[in-house]
């Protein structure tokens, strides 16, 4: 059974769908990149996961946890962490990670030594002693991370984890993301900043206008996608007679010259195929430079599988 499946979830205010028939399931280890452009419905569709807002239809389950017949089981198994989250003034780091493991009635003798763990998996141990406000933005997400962790929950929910963070900030959380990951966490991890996903996550889903546009493994959509394989090759002489050449294997969709002189080749073979491809190049007399297959990154099957548009 799926740690989170996901059936026909639908969330209205008033006359605006937030979210349509929305589908999925992850199982056990699923680093899910909850992929749309603000306002397609990632924040509605975590809290309605995180039991924070009752879905209009459509259900849900986490460890096999109905999210609207079993709230309280559901909240005990998950970690969540807000794009936003608010903190007490003149508390300090260990005490609000104290406050949040006695929330989940972690006995007192154990939240010591449980503060002490997610400061050295979140790295700051060293700010154990300091007050919150005090700490930089992206101390701070490492903080609601480690909030997020102190029950050490099966599932994590994280809305735009690295949102408004600088670039060493960003990275910093993408190191840890990767430690979880390692841990045997199942993970949904919304964003608009497709790099930060394309790293870790298994498996993505497009959001857009509140509707799935697309699910399922990385890898597999991408060549669902595309269609087949990108090739650039590279030739010391004049590419022309290369292109006119490439264009009569029948494997060959498009091959044409971009601006920095590389032949770009839409290829729908397999490796042998690609193998068949280069000797016959150099059997004409072409002379290869260079010969690779390029990957379709997210940022690509983004703007292929969407239109622009928000709810």
């Amino acid at each position: 059974m799926p740690v989170v499946h996901v059936q026909h979830l639908r969330k209205e205010y008033e006359s605006i769908t937030a979210v349509n028939g929305l589908c999925l399931h992850l199982d056990e280890g699923d680093i899910f990149g909850f992929i749309g452009p603000n306002g397609a419905g990632k924040t509605t569709t975590i809290k309605m996961l995180a039991t924070l807002l009752r879905p209009t239809a459509g259900t849900a389950t986490i460890g096999g946890h109905d999210i609207l017949r079993e709230p309280e089981a559901v909240r005990a198994i998950i970690g969540y962490m807000p794009d936003f989250f608010g903190v007490y003034d003149d508390i300090k780091v260990w005490e609000y990670l104290d406050f949040f493991a006695a929330a989940y009635k972690l006995p007192r003798e154990k939240r010591a030594r449980v503060v002490d763990d997610v400061l050295q998996l979140t790295d700051l141990t060293a700010k154990k002693d300091a007050y919150v406000e005090e700490l930089s933005r992206g101390m701070k997400q490492r903080l609601c991370l480690a909030k997020t962790l102190v029950h050490d929950p099966q599932v994590l929910l994280l809305d735009e984890p690295a949102s408004g963070l600088d670039p060493r900030a960003r990275i910093e959380i993408k190191e840890l993301l990767k430690e979880l990951k390692r841990m045997g966490k199942t993970i949904l991890i919304s964003s608009h900043i497709l790099p930060e996903l394309a790293d870790f996550c298994n498996k993505i889903g497009i959001i857009e206008k509140g509707e799935l546009v697309i699910s399922g493994g990385v890898q597999e959509i991408l060549q669902q996608v595309a269609g087949g394989h990108v090739l650039e090759i590279r030739v010391l002489d004049d590419p022309q007679p290369a292109v006119a050449m490439l264009r009569e294997v029948p494997s060959v969709r498009t091959a044409q010259v971009a601006e920095d002189h590389a032949i770009r080749v839409e290829f729908s073979g397999d490796a042998e195929a690609q193998h068949a491809l280069l000797r016959t190049l150099l059997q004409r007399g072409i002379r290869v430079q260079s010969f690779s297959e390029q990957r379709t990154d997210l940022e690509d099957l983004f703007m292929r599988v969407t239109k622009g548009i928000v709810s």
